[in-house]
């Protein structure tokens, strides 16, 4: 058996269905994830999973390894491992880095009656969970570009969200800024430059706000959101994650407020369409 088929075996042994937000159901006698699970949760085919473990296929692509490192909550280390066994090379550092850790996978499954998502230091959003896109509507319906926060604020506005004129001008000046700091720590990842680029041609406003080359972090903001349920005032606020550059955004509301009612009406009627979601979706 090849160290790959070795290390994919083990890891998905290791799981339990609990640890990736699967019931565990009643007369189970595999021990850890069976492969249809693991299938499920990366996307592709169980008889691809069974060739993979019994090493009849080759070179898996970089795009599959990485949604396998997401469904088995591999750290750093264990996902380069897994990319140079199947003979790819690991993500470059000098990128913006897009792996979400098992902390922060817990994280999501475990804050699931609030809106959240995570996000790279490019505003990119990878994953989510089945309240944020009740809230804001599915970003796996959107492409790779149309997901990424700067891009939509200065090319698309922000309709269905209403800011206050503090929190509208701070929204944006700390979205810029925050690029900008980012470009500081990836100035060799060529999707961030080219997202720059773009940016400053598409946008004055966004060209504008560059030329102050200002740094910043985008912590937090108010608005109010258009849903299902009607207008929602929420705490949108911006969580670090040490050593990895995510970010975790949380939407919150004031207990005991028309607004956190109107939220929980919408995770429990407005889930409806999401049904048939994972505790959380990730986009490679």
């Amino acid at each position: 058996m090849s160290e790959f088929a070795s290390v994919l075996r083990s890891w998905r042994e290791r799981l339990s269905p609990a640890d990736v937000g699967l019931p565990t159901g009643s007369g189970r006698r595999a021990t850890g994830l069976r492969r249809e699970e693991l299938a499920a949760l990366a996307g592709v085919s169980v008889d691809y999973i069974v060739r993979l473990e019994q090493g009849r296929a080759q070179h898996p692509s970089p795009q599959l390894l990485g949604a396998l490192a997401l469904a088995l909550r591999l750290s750093v280390d264990e996902r380069d491992h897994l990319y140079r066994v199947a003979g790819a090379a690991p993500p470059s550092r000098d990128l913006v880095p897009r792996h979400v850790t098992p902390g922060v996978q817990r994280l999501v499954d475990r804050l699931g009656d609030v809106p959240l998502a995570v996000f790279s230091a490019a505003h990119d959003i990878i994953m989510w969970n089945p309240l944020w896109a009740a809230v804001n509507g599915d970003p796996s319906a959107e492409s790779a570009l149309e997901r990424n926060l700067v891009w939509r604020h200065f090319t698309h506005g922000h309709d269905g969200v209403e800011f206050d004129d503090i929190h509208e001008e701070e929204f944006a000046s700390d979205l810029v800024a925050d690029l900008r700091a980012a470009v500081g720590r990836y100035p060799r990842d060529p999707s961030l430059a080219a997202l720059v680029a773009r940016l400053r041609s598409s946008s004055p406003e966004f060209e504008r706000r560059w030329g102050s080359a200002r740094i910043a972090e985008h912590r937090s903001s108010r608005k109010v959101v258009s849903t299902p349920v009607g207008p929602i005032e929420i705490d949108c606020d911006v969580l670090a994650v040490p050593g990895g550059d995510l970010r975790i955004v949380v939407y919150t509301t004031v207990p005991g407020s028309r607004h956190a009612e109107a939220l929980e009406l919408l995770r429990v009627t407005g889930l409806q369409t999401f049904a048939g979601s994972a505790s959380a979706v990730e986009v490679p």
